[in-house]
């Protein structure tokens, strides 16, 4: 039985498999705490139960067992609940645990393959977990479709110094910074679609946000006007927060998560013009906001709120206003207690001759855009999508300092073992 389902439903007797996670002994009794991935319980063995006893002598942090025996309450254990140990196989004893107390995060990175291990990792994980499917669950419940896209691409989305560059057979690729521009594709097929995959963006930078390999919640919709597609995203945010907090109750509270301040996230969310931003934080139009802006306009909100109206030079892709052609028909949504921007999406233009204009605006080669554009020329359509950075999101969720803790294996600038 896996442990939590033990401690729910106390049965007389049980089986359980997993790692030792803490070892005690006392007299003629060894008490050790065993930790699968649903949770941790106490194991009582006695030195009469013999080779029970014996081989739990011998047992070591991290070392593999299958225990069973009789199941009862202990207020003393975690959980109330422990197992009087009737047998205790060893099934491999491990090594010397590298970790301890008081190691570096550096050294922490090094191992980080056997630092998972550790419970506030499991927590994060399932929570993580879980968000991957509230986003499956919401799309589904609108009629989107999962689609696949390409990893290795000829062309930029979000600009050529944050590409990582590839030999691919004797000729010039990179690795997607984005999938949009498939996204934008298939909708003349499947209207409303979506992907979950990673991205990479070769940006130098050292915050406690950025990756260079990301994982990246996109869409892109048929007949979307940007406004729809706020109103889309506040609804998914809702959903996805929602089913965390109900699914993820004991991991938030492990982590010390309010549920009660999740539980309250609701649309819709209040949307605030770029400039009006930037008056609030002081700063003169048309000024950049970066994660320290962000951070501030954010820490005292307890919702999220959308930017719209950035002016023109952000994204050629994305459609100027038609009634105010110096701003764009975009928005970011930016998440409160000072996490700043996780979704980022809009209008896209529709039109074959204004988006050749916005190329040639930003200095870009047409012929590397040839196939996008092509789109604009059979059948094109109003519609709009959104790009969502998911360890982003469940770096708020569960209220994490570094978004390093968000994902098993980290990619930073300096950062690519294990």
């Amino acid at each position: 039985m896996k442990i939590k389902d033990v401690l729910s439903k106390k049965p007389e007797q049980a089986e359980i498999r997993g790692w030792i996670y803490r070892m005690r002994s006392s007299g003629g009794i060894v008490f050790a705490t065993v930790r699968d991935s649903s949770g941790v319980m106490q194991v009582t063995v006695k030195k009469e139960t013999g080779e029970a006893f014996k081989n739990a002598s011998e047992a070591s942090i991290e070392s593999s067992v299958v225990v069973s025996g009789r199941v009862k309450e202990d207020r003393r254990a975690p959980g109330g609940v422990e197992i009087e140990c009737g047998s205790f196989v060893l099934v491999s004893l491990a090594e010397k645990y590298p970790i301890q107390e008081d190691y570096s995060t550096e050294y922490l990175l090094d191992i980080r393959h056997i630092a998972i291990r550790a419970r506030r990792y499991n927590e994060i994980f399932r929570i993580r977990s879980n968000v991957l499917w509230a986003l499956k669950d919401f799309f589904e419940n609108e009629g989107c479709y999962e689609v696949q896209c390409p990893m290795i691409v000829t062309s930029m989305v979000e600009g050529g110094s944050a590409m990582f560059e590839l030999n691919y057979f004797g000729k010039k690729a990179y690795l997607t910074q984005s999938s949009q521009f498939y996204l934008e594709a298939l909708i003349y097929s499947l209207e409303q679609v979506y992907t979950i995959a990673p991205s990479f963006r070769a940006e130098k930078s050292r915050t406690t946000r950025h990756l260079t390999e990301f994982w990246h919640c996109e869409a892109e919709m048929a007949w979307f006007s940007n406004e729809d597609m706020m109103r889309f995203e506040e609804r998914m945010i809702e959903h996805v927060v929602g089913s965390v907090a109900d699914n993820c109750e004991d991991e938030l509270k492990e982590l010390g998560r309010d549920i009660g301040y999740l539980k309250r996230i609701k649309a819709p969310f209040d949307r605030v013009r770029h400039r009006d931003a930037l008056a609030e934080l002081g700063l003169e139009p048309g000024s950049e906001m970066g994660t320290d802006e962000e951070y501030s306009l954010m820490i005292k909100r307890d919702k999220p709120i959308f930017i719209t109206e950035f002016p023109r030079s952000k994204g050629f892709y994305h459609r100027p206003d038609p009634d105010n052609p110096e701003v764009l028909l975009c928005h970011d949504m930016l998440f409160p207690e000072g996490y700043g921007e996780i979704i980022g999406g809009g209008e896209r233009i529709w039109d074959k001759g204004e988006l050749l204009q916005r190329i040639k605006e930003f200095n870009l080669r047409e012929e590397d855009y040839s196939w996008y554009t092509d789109l604009r020329r059979y059948g094109s359509v109003p519609h709009s999508g959104f790009g969502l950075g998911v360890d982003r999101l469940v770096r708020w969720i569960a209220q994490l300092e570094n978004i390093r803790d968000a994902i098993p294996f980290p990619r930073t600038i300096n950062r690519y073992y294990p």
